[in-house]
């Protein structure tokens, strides 16, 4: 099943999300449909607030759908290490047709559970570590939009307020 995307403005996106407490077919259902649903956005990373779902529970394939692999489930993710730095563009599905020059992390280790419930430790550099760190942002109840200048971001938001106004957000 695919779920819309829950866009700016929605408050499920600026609250801390709910730790993952049960492993069960039901989750394994849940993370099936956010990597449908992602895939269908052209995403390669989708936390479950942004489905309008207030799980720590984020998708990431940061080589959209190339490597079966590649596909990782971040259940209660933490950033255990951040190394060194990136500068690059950066969007997001909720904030769609806007991007923004965000500094990162270069590279990233996380600590997370499987859809079974099982720890894993994984570390990622470059698009990967991104994808770690803003995931998780949205877990915590923040956007990439926090990380950019104020006199941007304000920019942002009178944007969107003038598309919402307009009936296009």
């Amino acid at each position: 099943m695919i779920y819309p995307i829950v866009k700016y403005g929605d408050p499920v996106l600026e609250k801390q999300a709910e730790p993952v407490t049960v492993f069960d077919d039901e989750l394994k259902k849940l993370v099936e449909d956010m990597f449908e649903s992602m895939y269908a956005a052209h995403g390669v990373g989708l936390a479950a607030p942004q489905i309008g779902i207030s799980k720590h529970l984020a998708v990431i394939d940061v080589t959209f759908k190339e490597d079966p692999e590649a596909k990782l489930v971040l259940a209660n993710p933490q950033i255990l290490h951040v190394e060194g730095k990136q500068r690059g563009s950066e969007g997001c599905l909720s904030i769609p047709e806007f991007r923004e020059e965000v500094t990162r992390g270069k590279k990233v280790t996380v600590r997370a559970q499987d859809v079974n419930g099982k720890w894993y430790e994984k570390t990622g550099e470059d698009l990967l570590a991104r994808a770690f760190l803003h995931e998780t942002d949205h877990l915590n109840g923040k956007l990439y939009i926090s990380h950019i200048s104020a006199l941007k971001r304000d920019l942002i938001k009178r944007k969107i307020r003038k598309l919402v106004k307009a009936g296009e957000w």
